[in-house]
């Protein structure tokens, strides 16, 4: 098992053997080797739909390795309009407005996540800042145990030992340095230890629905407990653009310098898509390379997770496939505008008959081009006064060829009061007599 979470192109630390000189060569080499491996050009389904592909994307790809010669990264799916063909472990691409699943592959396997972890230890975080437990310009201790040591083979923000730094400054170091350092001070500062750490870091991630995640360490360094799928990072980078608009921002930046060392973003369409404003990288020998990616296209975001590819430049050009296909496959729907009523739902012993029925809020969709939508509203049975002015008293069910793909709850637009007794007996006996 590796002793610390591998460096991708990692540059190598300062030391009494290596000038900062060097250091600062050795980003500039980074940032160029990133740079040459982005070169390469770019570009909630409905469940259904994505169990549609998942088989056929997996028989063509054993198919392919089948023939002896070494697969390449990306093939073409084997069906039209169906998603290309990734040699990854597990992958997935998400709808982020919905949270659909347009297509994944092994979506629900735990696998090491790398460094992909630090989602969760930056997400946690950012969430301290924002109820107040955290403030920017807090300083964070370097304990031994924190310290990179400069081993060359780990991912660093190079904190010097027993110095402090700011909270803003560690996140970034996390986010855009992905600092094994940074991490570590930063789940001690919040937690006491690591260890405890990753308890919030679980607590959170059941939270979030994150079912098939078991967090040991607040980096992504190997641990056979130490798992996450494909599903559950792709619901964390949601969580992380909705619940962290402040920070954000920090996930799109291309390098950060900190103790007077330059390092680049390891995410490679970062500097050749500019629709793409994160999330993050990973690497170990257990991990293979992962990304984490989320873009935004004519107001439609969204999210990729590669899981086990076989090279930088494998991860990259599956995720430009990805939204390639994601983007053009896919439009947004509106189904039913959002002040429209949808029906009118009959009240029993109201001083009204109905209430009209309308959205709780707006409510749009992803569907493949061109679909053909159809809506039905279901309305709770046997509603009875009072009712509340926005209480859901029903939903509406979108359909295209006759499968269900989304739905939304209906709200009562108005109040409904009780009636009166008298108007109660009277609508009582109607009752008996089926009227």
């Amino acid at each position: 098992m590796n002793s610390c979470l591998q460096a991708e192109s990692a540059p190598q630390p300062p030391s009494v053997f290596l000038s900062l000189r060097t250091v600062q060569a050795n980003r500039s080499l980074l940032l160029s080797a990133v740079l040459a491996i982005a070169a390469g050009g770019f570009v909630p389904s409905t469940a259904s739909f994505a169990a549609q592909h998942a088989s056929k994307a997996a028989s063509s790809k054993a198919a392919a390795q089948k023939k002896g010669a070494t697969a390449p990264s990306v093939t073409p799916s084997t069906e039209p309009g169906g998603p290309p063909v990734l040699a990854a472990k597990a992958w997935l691409v998400m709808d982020y407005d919905s949270g659909q699943v347009l297509a994944s592959e092994n979506p629900d396997e735990a696998l090491p996540p790398a460094s992909l972890t630090k989602m969760m230890t930056s997400f946690l975080v950012e969430q301290s800042i924002r109820n107040g437990k955290l403030k920017q310009d807090d300083l964070v201790s370097v304990s031994e145990n924190a310290w990179c040591r400069g081993s060359g083979t780990e991912s660093c923000m190079y904190l010097p030992l027993n110095s402090q730094a700011t909270v803003i400054d560690i996140l970034r170091g996390i986010i855009v340095q992905s600092g094994n350092d940074a991490s570590k001070a930063i789940a001690e500062h919040i937690a006491g230890t690591e260890e405890n750490f990753a308890k919030l870091m679980n607590t959170e991630a059941k939270r979030l629905g994150m079912a098939q995640t078991n967090f040991v360490n607040a980096t992504g360094l190997p641990d056979p407990a130490h798992k996450a799928s494909a599903r559950d990072l792709a619901i964390l980078a949601r969580a992380i653009i909705h619940d962290s608009a402040d920070f954000y921002p920090i996930y799109a930046e291309r390098e950060f310098t900190y103790n007077k060392i330059k390092q680049g973003n390891r995410n490679a369409l970062l500097y050749t898509d500019p629709t793409v404003d994160g999330l993050k990288t990973g690497h170990t020998q257990e991990a293979g390379y992962c990304l984490v990616t989320s873009s935004k296209r004519n107001g439609m975001r969204l999210i990729t997770v590669i899981l086990n590819a076989n090279s930088m430049q494998a991860r990259a050009d599956q995720t430009r496939a990805l939204l390639s296909w994601g983007f053009g496959r896919f439009e947004k729907a509106t189904p039913i505008q959002p002040d429209a009523q949808v029906a009118l739902a009959k009240v029993s012993f109201g001083k009204a008959d109905t209430v009209p029925a309308v959205l709780g809020a707006p409510w749009t969709i992803t569907v493949p081009k061109g679909q053909k939508l159809e809506t039905a509203a279901q309305i709770n049975a046997e509603l009875e006064a009072p009712v509340a002015k926005g209480a859901v008293i029903g939903k509406v069910v979108a359909t295209a060829g006759g499968k269900p793909v989304a739905e939304a709850p209906l709200v009562a637009q108005t109040d409904v009061e009780r009636a009166g007794f008298l108007l109660r007996a009277w609508q009582h006996l109607l009752r008996l007599f089926g009227k």
